[in-house]
């Protein structure tokens, strides 16, 4: 089967458009340390897409022209691109509020010793996947070891003053359903994160954010071969919800591949759906900096049902 499946536009997902741009979500390549099965972009340590510097040049200067005011970098492992820091440095250099998605794990591989302490010296929010607290859901979802691991990241970054009282430096953890389901409701899942974090392990952070499995890519062919893809996309359509469509992501963030090809937002990215709706051509970042995308079409096609569904999901969490 192909690492990227059929996904026909949508006849019944309704019609929406941009409001203001607030976010530039920038996934700087598909290279990382881990190899999850619900991963939609696909990633891992065999991956060679790399950001290259003419086009995180490109990226700042996008920034400089449209007064974004924040940078989410993301993958694949984003700290192990060798742009990484030159983005941070920038950015945070402009007064950009810049995100950095972390798998924790990362934290503990060779070359990253400084880490930690260079995401706080930038003031850098850490929005780190940790898809259960128990470390036999999170092992089974990325691999063993994996908990173990992220606990260490985990340790590293409280060290430093992430997530503790008092401190601005933003530490917001990421839970994903372990299989086909809906995430429970997020406020009651965050309180027992923390209990059980802080009780067991001595860990602290600030929020945490539900988001649900899009059926894509790696987690599509496993809901494939386990025949339970149409199940789950018959239970996205049933719960959606109207109300969230004025929240989803996409209509304050722009992403951006690691070739700089804009996308309405990460999944389209992965399905390569172009930006705007009924565009068959992909648009590069170079031409967007001085246009206004202010009520252009959003491309949308049924895996959007997995925003709309329930309580909502987005990039930060439950809408």
């Amino acid at each position: 089967m192909s690492a990227i499946l059929p996904q026909p536009q949508s006849t019944t997902f309704p019609a929406i458009k941009r409001g203001q741009l607030e976010t530039l979500q920038v996934n700087v390549g598909y290279v990382c340390n881990l190899t999850c099965f619900h991963c939609h972009v696909n990633a891992g340590p065999n991956r060679r897409e790399k950001m290259d510097r003419a086009t995180a040049d490109l990226v700042l200067d996008y920034l400089r022209a449209t007064g974004i005011h924040t940078l989410d970098l993301t993958g694949g492992a984003p700290e192990l691109n060798p742009q990484f820091h030159y983005l941070v440095e920038q950015a945070r250099g402009m007064g950009v509020h810049v995100m950095d998605r972390c798998n924790l794990t990362v934290l503990e591989q060779p070359g990253q010793a400084d880490l930690a302490a260079f995401l706080a010296a930038h003031r850098v929010e850490v929005v780190a996947s940790l898809p259960c607290y128990t470390q036999d859901n999170v092992d089974t979802q990325r691999g063993e070891g994996v908990f173990a691991q992220s606990l260490a990241g985990l340790r590293q970054l409280n060290a430093v003053g992430y997530g503790q009282p008092g401190s601005d430096l933003v530490l917001n953890l990421v839970y994903n359903p372990l299989g086909p389901h809906l995430p429970p409701p997020q406020a009651q899942l965050e309180a027992d994160y923390k209990d059980h974090l802080a009780r067991e392990y001595g860990i602290v952070f600030n929020g945490l954010f539900a988001i649900t499995n899009m059926p894509i890519h790696r987690f599509a062919k496993q809901l494939h071969k386990n025949r339970e893809y149409e199940a789950y996309m018959t239970l996205l359509k049933d719960a959606y919800r109207d109300e969230n469509l004025a929240s989803v992501m996409c209509r304050s963030l722009l992403s951006v591949d690691w070739q700089g090809y804009v996308y309405d937002c990460d999944f389209n990215q992965m399905l390569r759906l172009p930006l705007g709706a009924g565009t068959h051509q992909r648009t590069h970042l170079r031409e967007l900096i001085h246009r206004d995308l202010s009520g252009a079409p959003i491309n949308v096609a049924v895996h959007c049902y997995g925003c709309t569904a329930g309580q909502g999901s987005s990039c930060g969490g439950a809408l």
